[in-house]
Order: C-alpha cells, then sequence, then structure tokens
C-alpha cells in the first residue's frame, strides 16, 4: 500500500482562497477559528492582501467546502451555533508549517518574491532569513513524485525585476514562458494563456475602464448639450 499524499484534481481559484484564508485566520484569529461560513466568505472577499479581489458569496463558498471535505482538505467541526471548518492541509500534503504559510500566501496573494513572502508570512511563521524562506520554496519545488510532484515553480524574471517571483500549483502547471522584449508582437503570434487569476484582474480592470468612460461619456454630453453642440 502506498504511503505517498493523495493527488488530487487542480484546484480552483475560490478553493484555493479558502484554503489560504483558513491557514491564514487559524494564525491571525485564533479565538475565532474554525471559522463559520460568514466568516470565512468575509475573509475571502477582503479587499487588502488579496489578488485577485473576488467576491464569493455564501452559497458559492458552501459549495466549495462541501467539496473539499470530500477530498479531506477541510474538516467540519460542530460549533454551539454554527458549523465551523477548519483546513486540514498540511497533512493531506504532508509538509510542515512553515510550507504551508508560504503556499497559503501565495494562494491569498499570487506569485511573491521570496522577501516578500517572508513579509507576508509574518504572523503565520517567522523567517529569520530571506535564505531560509528560499529553502522551503526550494524543498516544495523539488518535491519527487511519488511525495505529490512539486507545490510551487519559479517564474522567470520580469524585465525591470530584481528578483523572480515563486507560484503556487495548486491550480496545476503554471506556464513558464520567458519574459516578451519590449515592443510589437511578431506576426502571427498567439497571445498568452491567462490564468483564473489574471483573468480575473482583467475581469476587474474592463470594469473599471468601462465605468470611467461611461462617466466621461455623460459629462461630454451634459456640456455638449449646455453649449448647444450636437454630438
Amino acid at each position: 500500500m502506498s504511503s505517498s499524499p493523495p493527488r488530487f484534481a487542480p484546484l480552483s481559484l475560490l478553493e484555493t482562497r479558502v484554503l489560504g484564508v483558513l491557514v491564514e485566520k487559524e494564525h491571525t484569529v485564533p479565538d475565532t477559528y474554525p471559522l463559520s461560513v460568514n466568516a470565512l466568505t468575509a475573509g475571502c472577499n477582503q479587499k487588502n492582501n488579496r489578488n485577485p479581489v473576488i467576491e464569493a458569496s455564501d452559497a458559492e463558498v458552501q459549495a466549495v467546502l462541501d467539496g473539499l471535505r470530500a477530498r479531506t482538505l477541510v474538516i467540519e467541526t460542530s460549533g454551539a451555533r454554527v458549523t465551523r471548518y477548519a483546513h486540514n492541509v498540511g497533512r493531506v500534503l504532508r509538509i510542515p508549517d512553515q510550507s504551508l504559510a508560504l503556499l497559503a500566501v501565495l494562494m491569498l496573494r499570487g506569485p511573491q518574491t521570496a522577501a516578500e513572502l517572508r513579509t507576508a508570512t509574518e504572523r503565520m511563521h517567522r523567517f529569520a532569513d530571506v535564505s531560509s524562506v528560499e529553502a522551503f520554496l526550494d524543498e516544495l519545488s523539488a518535491r519527487a513524485p511519488d511525495a505529490g510532484g512539486p507545490l510551487v515553480v519559479k517564474l522567470p524574471r520580469a524585465p525591470g525585476e530584481r528578483e523572480a517571483r515563486w507560484a503556487h500549483l495548486l491550480s496545476g502547471p503554471v506556464e513558464l514562458r520567458a519574459p516578451a522584449a519590449a515592443g510589437r508582437a511578431p506576426a502571427g503570434s498567439e497571445p498568452p494563456d491567462l490564468t483564473l487569476a489574471d483573468a480575473a484582474a482583467l475581469r476587474a480592470n474592463q470594469a473599471l475602464l468601462a465605468a470611467e468612460i461611461a462617466e466621461l461619456r455623460g459629462k461630454i454630453e451634459r456640456l455638449a448639450a449646455e453649449l448647444g453642440i450636437a454630438l
């Protein structure tokens, strides 16, 4: 009988957000952990320390919890008044608390440098220095297939950045595309594939631009009407 960690299908953005919130809140608000669905939804929808920012409903979070429970990544506990939920990520993946803290930040905030991860994990685990963060990241990225395979990957350094960023692999492989050179794209080149986080951020930016354009159009129409100018 194999003792390898179980393999499971890639996690969705909301699934990784739920797990990241559970790991985070276990350390930052221990008095209210395990979390109710309402508290977990609020944590998923936080505007700070989240990338991308999302708007999940209680029903969506509950559906995700039910799926994560089936994969033993989440444990349900009975509270005095409401059902509460705790994560089981460290045991399922068989990783230490230090590695779990790094994964949680990557699930909540997207790709990060080792220095950014050291700062962001301060309340979950205090790393002595950046090199200790890199040592745990190297371990996570070098896990053998019989141990469940790599859980993080080091991304190519983007132009103008001094450090490379790391990304988690719980949502499936991350395409390691070398940063494109500045300038016009070659004719016939295909647009890059978007991750779920990229797509959500792009939709948010498009919505913001559409709202700004609509506001400007309204101002121009009102000004034209005042001046008697036909548009």
